[in-house]
């Protein structure tokens, strides 16, 4: 009997591997039965003294890092939060986003990794989804105070009974969490190794951490990821893009993200013996200016992000000379703005294709830079199966775009607790991606659009549904439809299109003051309206979104 059915504690939800396909992927040695929790101290004692992460003036070592990671899990098992156990983690970039993560690792508690723009309506749906115990915020950030926030949200979550806040002002009844973790002052206690293991020691295929989905039907859906996989996902990506000792890995998309997380991210590097450096922001000073001070060597980012930095670069004097690869993903990536890129930066820019729900594709070192420039990379596991399909779901003949199909060790089976979803996204272990896909010659795929209705805001995918569906609950919308506007700096932004009430008048500013007290993501509400005396309509009396898109685009300038 596999550990998958002997040993495992699978939350209800969580739809597992079939036995057999997992006993195959632990045959190859992808999943190597290892919760990724026990690896922090496997990284502290090959690297005791190595810098580990670098936040501002904060430097922590690998030994300083597992110490603190160790008081965090003790501070969560205190307060009763063990294997099992689910917390909603909205921090910004920081030593405290991982020195959390690694300490809910270590106790078996599943981190649900949210983002600070993320607001009450957000949080607590997905609060209720995972039966989130605790939730970990910021004490303000940006001019939004994030721990009034968390106290609204603990009301609306049934389970939710624990406030985790990292700053300076953290009020009675939250837990401060700089305090937990701290170094306490006597020496014989700093070097004290706390055993974690005592009750229920997590399972290399428990959940390990909960990833939020780019979101296409409602609120985004939540994404299982274990101890395994997961740790396969970092750990192969960092071999295929090179990653070891020296690497300095500067996050600066948000880590909530598996983008920055773990493709190869921040685990991926730690799990080499690098340094992880941290902005809370990818504004281009800050960047520039932690590349050149820290001397990194690799930085991601999505391409309106990379855009402003290479505008900045260009025009500046920043001391890049450290910089080996920028890895550039989350939305098509024009050629020219790719070689513009590697002008002025000097590095190797490096396309990335990939997904939360698995699948990660990268060009290669070896790749030519004809090909680099155009594709969008290849899958880093000889155990990734690939599909190319038309509508009906045969294979299309070489060269031509159709959906991609995929299904892999990283790759989940299922959606967490979402059934409806699940019927519709997956079929025999294969995750319909919704993306377009050609197959260069050169094996590599090129991403050429996608069949979900999306907007992808600068790398932040916004589900239409969503934004239609908060836009319809104002009294004075009879109609409406969310279409994506292009924008040079974003790529897209949202637009909704509606019809008012009879009589009614709709403002862009009525909708986003309405949204905002809703709770809504800032990145979700809508930045531009266009208002109709009627929707477009297909033959059978659907929104033509087609010949929106078309009308968006001519009327843009006077939306």
């Amino acid at each position: 009997m596999t550990e998958q059915t002997a040993s495992t504690v699978l939350r209800d939800g969580v739809t597992p591997w079939p036995d057999d396909v997992a006993d195959v992927y632990r045959s190859a040695g992808c999943w190597r039965d290892r919760p990724l929790g026990d690896l922090v101290w496997e990284w502290a004692e090959a690297r005791p003294d190595q810098i580990a992460v670098i936040d501002g003036p904060t430097r922590f070592t690998y030994a300083e890092l597992a110490r603190r990671a160790d008081r965090a899990a003790v501070m969560l098992r205190d307060r009763g939060l063990g294997r099992g156990s689910v917390v909603l983690v909205a921090l910004p970039n920081g030593w405290e986003l991982v020195v959390l993560l690694l300490g809910c690792l270590r106790a078996g508690v599943a981190p649900v990794m949210m983002l600070p723009a993320h607001r009450d309506h957000e949080l607590a749906a997905i609060g209720r989804l995972t039966g989130a115990e605790a939730i970990a915020v910021p004490d303000t950030f940006r001019g939004h105070d994030h721990q009034a926030m968390a106290e609204r949200v603990r009301e609306l979550v049934p389970l939710l009974r624990e406030v985790i806040v990292r700053g300076d002002d953290v009020r009675e009844g939250s837990v401060d969490l700089r305090s937990a973790v701290a170094e306490p002052a006597d020496d014989d206690q700093v070097h004290e190794r706390r055993s974690l293991l005592d009750g229920t020691p997590p399972s290399a295929s428990d959940v390990a951490v909960f990833l939020l989905s780019g979101g296409t039907t409602g609120l985004s859906k939540v994404i299982a990821r274990t101890h395994n996989d997961y740790e396969y996902n970092a750990r192969r990506s960092a071999e295929v893009c090179g990653f070891g000792p020296g690497t300095v890995y500067l996050a600066a998309l948000p880590a909530g993200h598996n983008f920055p997380l773990a493709s190869p991210g921040i685990l991926g590097t730690l799990m080499v013996g690098g340094t992880v450096a941290l902005v809370p922001s990818p504004a281009p000073a800050r960047v520039l200016g932690v590349i050149a001070r820290e001397r990194v060597t690799v930085v991601a980012a999505v391409p309106a992000v990379l855009s402003r930095w290479v505008a900045a670069a260009e025009g500046g004097d920043a001391d890049l000379a450290s910089l080996e690869i920028v890895q550039v993903g989350g939305s098509l990536f024009a050629p020219e703005a790719y070689r513009r890129a590697v002008d002025v930066l000097g590095c190797r820019v490096q396309q990335v294709y990939g997904m939360a729900e698995g699948l990660l594709c990268y060009v290669r070192e070896t790749d030519p830079d004809d090909v680099a420039a155009v594709t969008q990379g290849r899958p880093i596991s000889e155990h990734d199966e690939l599909r190319i399909v038309d509508p009906d779901g045969a294979e299309v003949p070489p060269g031509e775009a159709g959906e991609l199909l995929v299904r892999g060790p990283y790759t989940p089976r299922g959606y967490f607790r979402a059934p409806e979803q699940n019927a519709e996204a997956f079929a025999d272990g294969w995750y319909r991606t919704g993306d377009l896909v050609t197959r260069h010659p050169s094996g590599n795929l090129v991403v050429v659009g996608r069949t979900k209705d999306v907007v992808n805001r600068g790398g932040e995918k916004v589900s239409a549904d969503e934004v239609e569906r908060l836009v319809q609950a104002l009294d004075a919308v009879a109609e409406v439809a969310v279409i994506p506007a292009p924008d040079p700096d974003l790529g897209e932004r949202v637009c909704v299109c509606v019809v008012p009430a009879g009589g009614r008048t709709v403002t862009l500013p009525d909708i986003r003051r309405e949204l905002t007290a809703a709770g809504v993501a800032e990145y979700k509400i809508p930045e531009q309206l266009l208002v109709l005396d009627e929707m477009p309509q297909t033959s059978v009396g659907k929104t033509d979104k087609t010949a929106l898109s078309r009308i968006v685009r001519s009327r843009l300038g006077r939306v």
